[in-house]
């Protein structure tokens, strides 16, 4: 089967919710007010008419300044969301690494919590009963395989985020910046780890601010302005845009 990725005109409009100006005399005033004033609702285009095609062999950078949509855009790539307008076209196994502590159960063990992401991750039964083991032994918390998730550390819960979502090579990678994991005797694991399974992917899909590693890792760079696609190309064709569009300061952002 070959891999590919395909934005097909996308477009995505979410609601917001927004309260109207509130004057008062006093802020037990104005508190009484908001909570019995209904929030108004309008809808705001977030990626309009997002259209780009990844192919085996693609390391695809996404830039743009803070609120240009980047981030949006990964979550449709991953099918977190699903566009408005168009549609995405994807084929071969995906995985996302946006945000590595989400899904997790507070109340439910470490091994109930790897099967719980396994699961939303879409692996098979049998390839969950051969997960448990690796990800102990990657995260270093064998010895709390039977603790709540909640008496685990920020930095071991990380760890333990980190080791499940790249247990398993997939073929299409959908990632928010160059995640660290844990402390600083885990993350040249990590980052060894993690070179893997970039190198391993037959397309991945980077957003990130960071020059140098965009220059390392991809070979198209997409530039991204108030929710649409500004430049498409080589990569680093894509940051000389970039860094105009920087120093210039650039038209303003409208997507979140």
């Amino acid at each position: 089967m070959t891999v590919r990725l395909v934005a097909h005109h996308i477009s995505l409009r979410l609601p917001i919710f927004l309260q109207s100006d509130r004057s008062a005399r006093s802020w037990l005033a104005m508190l009484a007010k908001a909570a019995i004033e209904r929030p108004r609702r309008e809808f705001r285009t977030i990626l309009d008419d997002v259209h780009f095609s990844a192919q085996e062999g693609d390391r695809i950078g996404i830039v743009g300044r803070n609120g240009a949509g980047k981030s949006t855009l990964l979550r449709v790539l991953a099918g977190a969301y699903q566009p408005t307008e168009g549609w995405l076209e994807s084929q071969g196994t995906r995985q996302a690494l946006l945000n590595i502590s989400l899904g997790f159960n507070n109340e439910a063990t470490l091994k109930e919590n790897i099967y719980l992401r396994g699961t939303a991750m879409g692996l098979r039964a049998s390839q969950l009963v051969d997960l448990v083991e690796p990800v102990l032994d990657f995260s270093e918390l064998h010895d709390k395989a039977n603790h709540r998730l909640k008496t685990l550390s920020s930095g071991q819960r990380m760890r333990l985020g980190f080791a499940i979502a790249t247990a398993v090579q997939h073929d299409i990678m959908v990632m928010d910046e160059w995640i660290g994991a844990g402390d600083a005797l885990f993350i040249s694991k990590a980052k060894e780890r993690m070179a893997s399974r970039v190198n391993g992917a037959k397309i991945v899909v980077l957003a990130s601010h960071n020059f140098q590693l965009m220059r390392d890792v991809c070979t198209k760079g997409l530039l991204m302005v108030g929710g649409r696609v500004e430049f498409f190309g080589d990569i680093n064709s894509t940051l000389i845009e970039y860094d105009k569009l920087l120093k210039c300061g650039g038209p303003p952002q409208t997507a979140a």
